[in-house]
């Protein structure tokens, strides 16, 4: 069953604020990313539905322009959610995005927000915004599984770090969305919850891990989600559903409170991040989210440069489509490369075919060293949540297997070797562009091969990749493109994804 298009052209860029600037001065944070959109106009059919009384397009809105109409009271926070769950109660049955509601707790929280915005309270810079989450980061009161049967209606005492942030930023929870288990996964399925579609092809996959938030962000329930990416699991599902997002640069956000703990050397590689229908919510999202907790270690405090302040013009382009045959890319997913060059030619200093060195090497030590404990890890965290049967493809990955001492200190070597050597390349580059999968989304039980090809080896260097829509497959799906920046320049790779958002349209409403 395959759903059409239809395009609302909702549009905007980024905002170049920081974490606490948002916090504490929300009504200043305000609408910064639609001021600078530049004659990026709202679509008639998204304004049509946006005035008082909660118009049947209002569910589509950015959070940035959400939140500035909540502001100006054109919009109340509950007027906001009720669209919200309505668009979910239509969508969901068919999505299976959405696994864990609380849409009594969501109204109520509406209704202290427009209480307090009356008052005249500080408003933070996502007052009255719903979100969802993925089901792998806690929500104090809201069950949160991990989608793993041993936490099956496990309730957290308290929120994760980045849910917490998100609320002291007036954002309002309305669910979890969908995951494999453990996070585990290339599509979106478990023993708990079931399997998750794409809104565009009910069909086919969501991606994964974050298949739930890539789904339910596209079809317009929330405005925005957060993920979390160890190996492609933001991005997975960014190209898929034809949403924006990003996974930051290592230890650029806190992990607190994410149930999957790979321990050790390996957790670094993990990152939560969001998903949204467009660059500047995402932009606004991570300047929220990021930085210290003084719990997670791993995190260190960079400064967050304003994406407005990044001139295109200066930017070295480094781009690839494929690496000696490694990555395999059809032919549409090569030629949405080059139109998105075209593009960019003449608004950015060079652009030059170049790939980092030693991607296929390095992915391969990568997974070596990730299954060098046999899968003890997995074994570890079942037994903590008390998980007796996980799912199949979870299980395979406990083989029992084990690396010795010398073997596994060889595999650390060799991944800081070629992080090294692709530090270097990158000094003639300041960014670059290539695809986020060499393919659209396969059908429900097909072969994914290399389906992270592209993206896990920016887990292993931890650089920061954005993945934004610029394209269609013949069979009609998603297709993103990924922009990958130096470690702690997200504002240069949100300024790069405004801008091909720009040419190309971006995100395009399914018709389900």
């Amino acid at each position: 069953m395959r759903s059409t298009e239809r395009s609302t052209n909702v549009k905007t860029t980024g905002t170049g604020l920081d974490r606490r600037e948002f916090l504490a001065t929300g009504t200043r944070a305000g609408m910064a990313g639609a001021v600078l959109m530049a004659g990026h106009r709202m679509g008639a059919r998204a304004q049509s539905g946006a005035g008082r009384g909660g118009g049947s397009e209002l569910h589509y809105l950015p959070a940035t322009v959400m939140a500035s109409m909540i502001r100006r009271r054109e919009v109340s926070a509950r007027e906001a959610v009720d669209a919200c769950i309505r668009r979910i109660e239509a969508v969901n049955p068919k999505l299976n995005a959405l696994v864990m509601a609380c849409y009594d707790r969501a109204r109520a929280e509406a209704r202290m927000a427009d209480e307090r915005q009356a008052r005249g309270e500080r408003l933070g810079a996502l007052h009255g915004v719903p979100m969802s989450l993925k089901d792998s980061i806690d929500s104090e009161g809201v069950v949160t599984t991990g989608c793993t049967l041993g936490r099956k209606g496990f309730v957290p005492g308290k929120d994760a770090t980045v849910t917490a942030r998100l609320r002291a930023a007036g954002a309002i929870l309305v669910g979890k969305t969908n995951t494999p288990e453990f996070t585990m996964g290339s599509f979106t399925d478990n023993l708990v919850y079931g399997r998750t579609n794409n809104p565009y092809d009910l069909t086919r996959i969501p991606g994964g891990s974050s298949g739930g938030s890539g789904a339910i962000v596209a079809a317009g329930g929330v405005p925005f989600d957060l993920g979390s990416d160890t190996g492609g699991s933001i991005r997975s599902p960014c190209h898929y559903n034809g949403v924006a997002g990003i996974k930051p640069t290592n230890c650029r956000v806190p992990r607190t409170g994410h149930i999957v703990d790979l321990h050790g050397i390996f957790n670094r590689r993990t990152q939560i991040g969001p998903l949204a229908r467009t660059v500047s919510d995402v932009d606004l999202v991570l300047r929220i989210i990021m930085g210290s907790d003084d719990v997670d270690t791993h995190v260190t405090d960079v400064p967050l440069g304003g994406t407005a302040d990044v001139k295109l013009k200066g930017l070295r382009v480094a781009f690839y489509t494929d690496t000696e045959g490694y990555h395999q890319p059809r032919p549409e997913t090569v030629a949405m490369v080059k139109r998105v060059l075209g593009g960019l030619e003449g608004e950015v200093a060079s652009i030059t075919e170049s790939a980092p060195p030693a991607i296929p090497e390095g992915i391969a030590i990568m997974q070596k060293a990730r299954a060098a404990g046999g899968g003890s890890h997995i074994q570890r965290t079942a037994k903590r949540w008390g998980t007796e049967t996980l799912y199949p493809t979870v299980q395979a990955r406990v083989t029992g297997k084990t690396s010795t001492a010398a073997e596994f200190t060889h595999l650390l070597e060799e991944q800081d070797r070629i992080r090294q050597e692709q530090a270097r390349w990158f000094r003639d580059y300041d960014v670059i562009v290539c695809p986020t999968q060499a393919y659209g989304a396969p059908l429900h039980g097909a072969p994914n091969p290399g389906s992270s090809s592209y993206r896990t080896i920016y887990n292993l260097n931890g650089w920061p990749a954005g993945v934004v829509r610029a394209g269609t497959s013949p069979e009609g799906m998603p297709m993103g493109i990924q922009v990958i920046g130096h470690p702690w320049r997200e504002d240069v790779v949100f300024a790069v994804m405004a801008a091909i958002e720009s040419m190309t349209g971006g995100w395009k409403a399914p018709a389900i």
